[in-house]
Protein backbone atom coordinates (compact mmCIF):
# COMPACT_ATOMS: atom_id res chain seq x y z
CA UNK A 1 0.00 0.00 0.00
CA UNK A 2 1.59 3.22 -1.14
CA UNK A 3 1.79 6.39 1.46
CA UNK A 4 -0.64 8.40 -1.17
CA UNK A 5 -3.22 6.11 -0.59
CA UNK A 6 -2.97 5.76 3.11
CA UNK A 7 -3.37 10.04 3.10
CA UNK A 8 -6.32 8.98 1.05
CA UNK A 9 -8.20 6.85 3.75
CA UNK A 10 -6.97 9.52 6.92
CA UNK A 11 -8.70 12.38 4.48
CA UNK A 12 -11.16 10.15 4.32
CA UNK A 13 -11.92 9.57 7.48
CA UNK A 14 -11.60 13.33 8.80
CA UNK A 15 -14.25 14.13 6.32
CA UNK A 16 -16.67 11.81 7.56
CA UNK A 17 -16.45 12.48 10.71
CA UNK A 18 -16.67 16.46 10.23
CA UNK A 19 -19.95 15.70 8.04
CA UNK A 20 -21.78 13.94 11.03
CA UNK A 21 -20.62 16.92 13.59
CA UNK A 22 -22.17 19.27 11.11
CA UNK A 23 -25.01 17.12 11.00
CA UNK A 24 -25.80 16.49 14.89
CA UNK A 25 -25.71 20.43 15.57
CA UNK A 26 -28.38 20.74 12.46
CA UNK A 27 -30.45 17.91 14.59
CA UNK A 28 -30.21 20.42 17.68
CA UNK A 29 -31.13 23.81 16.01
CA UNK A 30 -34.95 24.98 15.42
CA UNK A 31 -33.89 27.05 13.25
CA UNK A 32 -33.92 31.07 14.78
CA UNK A 33 -30.81 33.05 14.43
CA UNK A 34 -28.82 33.47 17.25
CA UNK A 35 -28.30 36.74 18.88
CA UNK A 36 -24.93 38.35 17.90
CA UNK A 37 -22.31 37.46 21.60
CA UNK A 38 -20.59 40.83 20.75
CA UNK A 39 -21.12 44.01 22.65
CA UNK A 40 -22.72 47.09 21.12
CA UNK A 41 -20.33 49.39 19.93
CA UNK A 42 -19.28 52.37 21.81
CA UNK A 43 -20.97 55.53 20.54
CA UNK A 44 -19.04 57.90 19.17
CA UNK A 45 -16.90 60.33 21.26
CA UNK A 46 -18.79 63.77 21.23
CA UNK A 47 -17.16 66.98 21.36
CA UNK A 48 -17.65 68.80 24.43
CA UNK A 49 -19.66 72.37 23.49
CA UNK A 50 -17.23 75.09 22.12
CA UNK A 51 -16.37 77.97 24.84
CA UNK A 52 -17.43 81.23 24.45
CA UNK A 53 -14.30 83.64 25.33
CA UNK A 54 -15.10 86.05 28.46
CA UNK A 55 -15.80 89.23 27.19
CA UNK A 56 -13.28 91.84 27.69
CA UNK A 57 -14.15 94.97 29.83
CA UNK A 58 -14.07 98.51 28.84
CA UNK A 59 -11.22 99.09 30.91
CA UNK A 60 -9.63 96.01 29.28
CA UNK A 61 -10.53 97.09 25.78
CA UNK A 62 -8.94 100.55 26.41
CA UNK A 63 -5.88 99.09 27.50
CA UNK A 64 -5.47 96.90 24.79
CA UNK A 65 -6.27 100.22 21.89
CA UNK A 66 -3.30 101.95 24.21
CA UNK A 67 -0.61 99.35 23.61
CA UNK A 68 1.19 100.15 20.71
CA UNK A 69 4.04 98.05 21.52
CA UNK A 70 7.83 98.84 21.31
CA UNK A 71 10.45 97.11 23.92
CA UNK A 72 11.63 99.41 26.99
CA UNK A 73 12.89 95.91 28.97
CA UNK A 74 11.03 96.72 31.93
CA UNK A 75 7.80 94.43 32.34
CA UNK A 76 4.95 97.11 32.79
CA UNK A 77 1.12 96.91 31.36
CA UNK A 78 -1.69 100.01 30.62
CA UNK A 79 -2.79 100.67 33.79
CA UNK A 80 0.33 99.41 35.97
CA UNK A 81 1.48 102.06 38.22
CA UNK A 82 5.19 102.46 38.78
CA UNK A 83 7.63 104.41 40.76
CA UNK A 84 10.05 106.62 38.73
CA UNK A 85 12.22 108.46 39.69
CA UNK A 86 16.72 109.42 38.82
CA UNK A 87 17.37 111.71 36.06
CA UNK A 88 16.23 112.02 32.28
CA UNK A 89 20.07 109.79 31.21
CA UNK A 90 19.90 107.75 34.55
CA UNK A 91 16.49 106.85 35.70
CA UNK A 92 15.32 104.22 37.99
CA UNK A 93 11.81 102.74 37.77
CA UNK A 94 9.91 100.28 39.98
CA UNK A 95 6.35 98.57 39.74
CA UNK A 96 4.31 100.06 42.66
CA UNK A 97 0.87 99.40 43.54
CA UNK A 98 -1.64 102.41 42.01
CA UNK A 99 -2.49 104.91 45.17
CA UNK A 100 0.14 103.65 47.21
CA UNK A 101 2.46 106.05 48.78
CA UNK A 102 5.43 105.04 46.65
CA UNK A 103 3.43 105.17 43.45
CA UNK A 104 3.47 108.16 41.51
CA UNK A 105 2.73 107.68 37.83
CA UNK A 106 0.53 105.32 35.72
CA UNK A 107 0.94 103.30 32.35
CA UNK A 108 -1.62 105.21 30.50
CA UNK A 109 -0.18 103.52 27.04
CA UNK A 110 3.13 102.11 25.48
CA UNK A 111 4.49 102.76 22.18
CA UNK A 112 7.60 102.24 20.20
CA UNK A 113 8.92 105.75 20.18
CA UNK A 114 7.71 108.19 23.18
CA UNK A 115 6.85 110.98 20.51
CA UNK A 116 4.04 108.73 19.66
CA UNK A 117 2.81 108.73 23.83
CA UNK A 118 -0.55 111.25 24.03
CA UNK A 119 0.83 114.99 23.97
CA UNK A 120 -0.56 115.29 27.24
CA UNK A 121 0.90 112.90 29.08
CA UNK A 122 3.29 113.91 31.81
CA UNK A 123 6.04 111.80 31.22
CA UNK A 124 7.98 108.85 29.42
CA UNK A 125 9.88 105.93 29.99
CA UNK A 126 11.78 104.63 27.34
CA UNK A 127 14.95 102.87 26.14
CA UNK A 128 17.14 103.44 23.17
CA UNK A 129 19.99 101.42 22.01
CA UNK A 130 22.44 102.47 19.87
CA UNK A 131 20.74 105.92 19.79
CA UNK A 132 17.61 103.80 18.22
CA UNK A 133 14.61 104.46 20.72
CA UNK A 134 12.95 100.84 21.01
CA UNK A 135 9.96 101.43 23.23
CA UNK A 136 8.18 103.69 25.54
CA UNK A 137 5.84 103.31 28.57
CA UNK A 138 3.87 106.97 28.55
CA UNK A 139 2.45 108.09 31.82
CA UNK A 140 0.58 110.48 34.18
CA UNK A 141 0.81 111.16 37.52
CA UNK A 142 -1.29 108.70 39.84
CA UNK A 143 -3.50 110.89 40.69
CA UNK A 144 -6.17 109.70 43.51
CA UNK A 145 -9.10 111.69 44.60
CA UNK A 146 -9.16 112.67 48.40
CA UNK A 147 -4.82 112.11 47.70
CA UNK A 148 -1.64 114.54 48.13
CA UNK A 149 1.15 114.93 46.05
CA UNK A 150 4.03 117.04 45.99
CA UNK A 151 4.58 118.37 42.53
CA UNK A 152 7.27 120.91 43.00
CA UNK A 153 10.38 118.53 42.06
CA UNK A 154 11.47 116.72 39.10
CA UNK A 155 9.03 113.33 39.99
CA UNK A 156 5.60 114.14 42.19
CA UNK A 157 5.73 112.27 45.23
CA UNK A 158 2.63 110.87 46.89
CA UNK A 159 2.30 112.86 50.74
CA UNK A 160 0.52 112.88 54.17
CA UNK A 161 -2.30 115.74 53.56
CA UNK A 162 -1.77 116.72 57.54
CA UNK A 163 2.10 116.96 57.29
CA UNK A 164 0.99 120.07 54.76
CA UNK A 165 4.90 119.69 53.25
CA UNK A 166 6.01 119.95 49.87
CA UNK A 167 7.10 123.21 47.85
CA UNK A 168 3.84 122.47 45.24
CA UNK A 169 1.86 120.28 47.21
CA UNK A 170 -1.97 120.18 46.53
CA UNK A 171 -4.81 117.56 47.33
CA UNK A 172 -6.81 116.20 44.45
CA UNK A 173 -10.10 116.63 44.98
CA UNK A 174 -11.93 115.43 41.84
CA UNK A 175 -11.23 114.47 38.21
CA UNK A 176 -13.26 115.22 35.22
CA UNK A 177 -13.68 113.59 32.54
CA UNK A 178 -15.16 114.95 29.09
CA UNK A 179 -13.75 118.10 29.27
CA UNK A 180 -10.66 120.28 28.70
CA UNK A 181 -11.27 123.19 30.45
CA UNK A 182 -10.40 123.80 33.98
CA UNK A 183 -13.30 126.36 34.45
CA UNK A 184 -15.09 122.92 34.63
CA UNK A 185 -13.59 122.30 38.30
CA UNK A 186 -16.63 123.40 40.53
CA UNK A 187 -14.38 122.55 43.30
CA UNK A 188 -10.67 123.72 43.96
CA UNK A 189 -8.36 126.47 43.12
CA UNK A 190 -6.84 124.92 40.34
CA UNK A 191 -6.99 122.07 37.52
CA UNK A 192 -4.50 120.10 35.86
CA UNK A 193 -5.98 120.20 31.78
CA UNK A 194 -5.37 116.49 29.80
CA UNK A 195 -6.86 118.30 26.09
CA UNK A 196 -6.37 115.73 23.80
CA UNK A 197 -7.86 113.19 26.06
CA UNK A 198 -10.23 115.72 27.30
CA UNK A 199 -9.42 115.09 31.33
CA UNK A 200 -9.22 117.36 34.18
CA UNK A 201 -8.21 116.77 37.75
CA UNK A 202 -9.12 119.32 39.90
CA UNK A 203 -6.96 120.15 42.62
CA UNK A 204 -6.70 122.82 45.72
CA UNK A 205 -2.76 123.76 47.48
CA UNK A 206 -2.49 122.49 50.82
Amino acid sequence: MSRQQISARIAAAVIAAATSLLAGCGDISDGSPLASLAADPPPPPTSPPPTRPVPKTPAEQAADRNDKGGVTGFDAAVGDCVRLGGTMTDATIVKATCGATDANYKVIAKAPTNDQCPRDADQAYFRTIAGVETGALCLDIDWVVGDCMDLGSDNPARIDCAARTGKDAVRVLAIVKGTSSADDCTVGGRGYTYPERKLVVCVAAL
